[in-house]
C-alpha cells in the first residue's frame, strides 16, 4: 500500500502528462480482436488466472470475507491458478483463519511480497523470511510456467544502499541479474508480477523502476519479439493500464480500500468496528471485494482482464476535500476496469 495520499496528486498530474509522451500511452480501452484476427500459428491453450491484491487483513475487519468471495469466484471460473500481489497479511496466529481461506483454493496459489507484509505482528516488525515461511512461499523471487506462458514473481522490497527511512521499494542487483538470466532462458511469452509498479518511481513505485523496465525491454530486443508482454502490480490502490515501449503495466486495485490519510478521517462502519480496527477510518473502503480475472490466449492472440466493480462505503474522497482532479478520480475507483488487447 502507498500511504502518501494527500501529496500524491502533485506527482500524479505530472505522471498523467507524461503518459502520452515518449512511446507511452495511458490506456482506457483496447481494441477487441476476434479469433481470426489473432495469431493463428500459436496453438497454445488460453491461460486464465485470478488476481487479488492489497486485501490488508491487518487493517480490514472483513478481510476474510473479501478473500472468500474471490476464492469462490475463481473456483467457479476454474482458473489455472490464483495470485495475490502483496499487502496480504503479517505472520501471526490471529491470521491463520485468513490463510485457511486462501489455502482452500483447489489449485496452484502464488504469493508476491508487499511492503506491509513485514509490519508489526504483535511482537514488533517481522522479516520477509518469516512471512515467506508463514505463507509457504518458495522464494522471494521465482518463476513458473502455465500453459504456453512464463510467469515471474519479483520482490520489490530490497533495501537500496542510500535508503534513509520509510518502506524500501527497490530491486537489488542480485535480483536483477537473476531476472536477466531467467528471461533469457525462456522462449515463452512472459508476464511479471511485482507489488510496487516500475512505471511510477516518483509516486511510491519502485525506486529503480527505470532500470527494471530496462531489463524487460532489453529482453524483448534480444529475443527479437515481444517476449515480456505485461507487468501486473498492486500497491497503489488505483485502476488503470499503462503501456511503455510495448509492455503493458496493469495496476490492479486493492480488494479493500483507498488510503486517504489523517486529514480525511471518517468512521465508515460501527463504533465497535472502529475500536477494533482503528485504521479503517483513514481509508475509503469499497463495499464489495475487488479483484480481477485475467486471460492470456496465445492461440487467438489476445490478453484481457475482467474486473469486479463496487462502490465506496460513505463519501468519496473528493467529497471530503480537494477536487476530483487532485484525487485523480479517473483512476481512483471502487473497481477494476475491463480491457482487452492484442498480444
Amino acid at each position: 500500500m502507498n500511504t502518501n495520499s494527500p501529496l500524491e496528486s502533485i506527482y500524479r498530474r505530472e505522471f498523467l502528462k507524461r503518459s502520452v509522451l515518449g512511446g507511452t500511452s495511458f490506456v482506457t480501452a483496447w481494441p477487441v480482436f476476434s479469433g481470426e484476427e489473432g495469431n493463428k500459428n500459436n496453438s497454445s491453450r488460453p491461460v486464465r488466472f485470478g488476481i487479488i491484491t492489497d486485501v490488508h487483513k491487518d487493517v480490514m475487519h472483513d478481510a476474510d470475507d473479501r478473500l472468500r468471495v474471490f476464492i469462490e469466484q475463481m473456483e467457479r471460473e476454474k482458473v489455472d491458478f490464483i495470485v495475490q500481489l502483496g499487502d496480504f497479511c503479517v505472520p501471526k496466529e490471529d491470521n491463520l483463519g485468513f490463510m485457511k481461506v486462501w489455502n482452500a483454493f483447489n489449485g496452484p496459489r502464488y504469493h508476491v511480497l508487499g511492503n506491509h507484509d513485514t509490519d508489526d505482528n504483535g511482537q514488533g516488525p517481522t522479516t520477509r523470511e518469516r512471512t515467506m515461511a508463514y505463507w509457504k512461499m518458495p522464494a522471494r523471487f521465482y518463476s513458473f510456467d502455465r500453459g504456453g506462458i512464463h510467469f515471474v514473481v519479483l520482490d520489490g522490497n530490497d533495501r537500496p544502499a542510500d535508503h534513509k527511512s520509510g518502506y524500501p521499494r527497490f530491486i537489488a542487483d542480485d535480483q536483477l541479474q537473476w531476472l536477466r538470466k531467467d528471461l533469457a532462458a525462456t522462449k515463452k511469452s512472459t508476464v511479471i508480477f511485482v507489488h510496487q509498479s516500475p512505471e511510477r518511481p516518483e509516486d511510491g513505485g519502485l525506486q529503480n523502476g527505470v532500470a527494471v523496465r530496462g531489463v524487460l525491454e532489453q529482453s524483448n530486443r534480444e529475443a527479437g519479439f515481444r517476449k515480456v508482454v505485461a507487468c501486473f502490480t498492486g500497491h497503489h490502490h488505483r485502476d488503470y493500464v499503462r503501456q511503455i515501449n510495448n509492455i503493458v503495466y496493469p495496476q490492479i486495485n486493492s480488494a479493500s480500500y483507498y488510503w486517504v490519510g489523517g486529514n480525511f478521517l471518517r468512521v465508515r462502519y460501527s463504533k465497535e468496528i472502529d475500536a477494533k480496527f482503528p485504521y479503517i477510518k483513514y481509508t475509503v473502503p469499497y463495499r464489495d471485494s475487488i479483484f480481477a480475472l485475467a486471460t492470456i490466449d496465445p492461440g487467438r492472440g489476445f490478453m484481457k482482464v475482467e474486473g469486479k466493480r463496487s462502490q465506496f462505503v460513505g463519501p468519496a474522497p473528493w467529497e471530503l476535500g480537494k477536487s476530483r482532479e487532485e484525487w485523480d478520480a479517473k483512476t481512483l475507483t471502487a473497481g477494476v476496469g475491463d480491457w482487452k488487447m492484442p498480444l
